[in-house]
């Protein structure tokens, strides 16, 4: 007796994958008449299946099985292509995004769903859409519409800021005394409030001087010279928005990455970030590099 070796998930996958991709070639007559065959064979496969699903969800006995056979690979796979059972909320939100990420990506961002929870998908953005601009605004919108619109079971969507990318600071800027070379106090630790954007003018050793402004997010520490990338402007009166983590220039509306400095308004700025430590509860900023 000859065994019969059923074809495995990927196989058909790549069969069904192959034929959608060689409807591409046919002439628009046949590519019609193709595709109609297709879609009257779908619907009759899902009027079948729905009476198969439904009788077994009322049958006792059936019920049991059902749920056997929806963790079977090719199962699964079948009756979430007749939308008879639908993905799970990550992979339904990840498919929907995939729809506004070339929007996105065309405005110079983009954006990653880290979970999903009791209805909430929580999201990172990334360059232009987490800024501050109203084309900013319409990004995060558009992100927002999309899932709570095409993903019935997410009723919200929340941004979650960014992590910033870390500034490299050169060793040769740790190894010095901090009254030397180049270094400044800029004043107590405790002085220094988080959620806070503290400005001074500095002077070191050697009498140079240099306004400088340090932010203080979730207790982290980053300080800047006081200027725009813009127009170098001073951030005296920045807006700090702690949701976000954004600082935003009062005079043109430039955005900045708290914590990085990277500006999210215009990609390839940067505010000049400053090397920072703390000794002895006190803060010291390198004014020159």
């Amino acid at each position: 007796m000859t065994t019969v070796v059923e074809p495995g998930l990927e196989e058909l996958a790549k069969r069904v994958d192959d034929a959608v991709a060689a409807l591409a070639d046919l002439d628009p007559k046949a590519r019609a008449v193709a595709e109609e065959l297709k879609s009257a064979l779908e619907a009759v496969h899902r009027a079948g299946l729905v009476t198969m699903v439904r009788r077994m969800r009322e049958d006792d006995g059936a019920r049991a099985v059902l749920f056997e056979l929806v963790d079977d690979p090719v199962v699964h796979l079948l009756l979430s292509l007749h939308e008879i059972i639908r993905p799970d909320p990550v992979t339904h939100a990840n498919r929907v995004l995939v729809g506004v990420r070339p929007q996105l990506q065309s405005h110079g961002g983009d954006v990653t769903l880290v979970r999903v929870e009791d209805g909430i998908a929580y999201v990172r953005l990334e360059g232009a859409c987490n800024g501050c601009s109203m084309s900013s605004v319409t990004l995060r919108n558009l992100v927002q519409e999309a899932l709570v619109e095409g993903v019935p079971s997410i009723t919200a969507v929340e941004v979650l800021p960014n992590e910033p990318s870390p500034t490299l600071i050169p060793l040769e800027a740790l190894r010095i005394g901090p009254a030397r070379d180049g270094w400044a106090k800029f004043g107590a630790a405790a002085e220094v409030q988080d959620g806070d954007i503290t400005v001074r003018n500095l002077t070191t050793e050697a009498g140079e001087r240099a306004d400088v402004l340090v932010v203080s997010v979730e207790h982290r520490l980053s300080a800047y010279r006081n200027e725009c990338a813009h127009e170098a402007m001073p951030l005296d009166n920045a807006i700090l928005d702690l949701d976000n983590g954004t600082l935003t220039c009062p005079w043109h509306g430039f955005c900045y990455d708290a914590s990085s400095g990277e500006c999210l308004s215009a990609p390839g700025a940067q505010l000049e970030q400053l090397p920072l430590r703390i000794d002895n509860g006190d803060v010291w900023v390198r004014v020159r590099g």
